[in-house]
């Protein structure tokens, strides 16, 4: 169970499936970012995972597929300046992304009728309003 990552509720995805590219970081670091690979960038195969539940990954590869290249969502991590902090960082953007993606649809909103009580409020008030716009141009002619 320690290479599983939890993504949502039982459904989880072994370490196994995750593809890692370790390249140099961009950006100022002097002399450590011109030596050292610790920019982090994972790959998962969302289409061909088969730890996804089929109606998780029909939600997933609809919902990410601005993000997709041919079902492998990538994700590049080089905040950090050790790789072993951008591959967690890396890690936990994709659970993130995962998590949101297979949750299930939010409840549709059922209107509910607005009390008379607060319509008949709002109609005096605008009726108040109205009555005192009106004193004041009538005050100058």
């Amino acid at each position: 169970m320690a290479d599983e990552i939890p993504i949502r509720g039982s459904v989880s995805i072994p370490e196994s499936e995750l593809g890692w590219r370790f390249s140099r970081s961009s950006g100022p670091g002097g002399q450590h970012v011109n030596t050292s690979a610790t920019a982090a960038e994972l790959s998962f195969d969302v289409a061909g995972s088969p730890s996804l539940p089929e109606p998780f990954k029909a939600r997933a590869l609809e919902r990410l597929e601005n993000r997709l290249v041919r079902g492998v969502l990538t994700i590049r991590a080089e905040e950090y300046r050790s790789q072993s902090r951008n591959r967690d960082a890396a890690r936990a953007r994709l659970v993130s992304l995962l998590s949101d993606a297979i949750a299930p649809p939010p409840k549709k909103r059922v209107p509910k009728k607005i009390p008379r009580g607060i319509n008949e409020r709002r109609l005096q008030n605008k009726k108040r309003r109205s009555d005192v716009k009106r004193q004041r141009s009538n005050r100058w002619d």
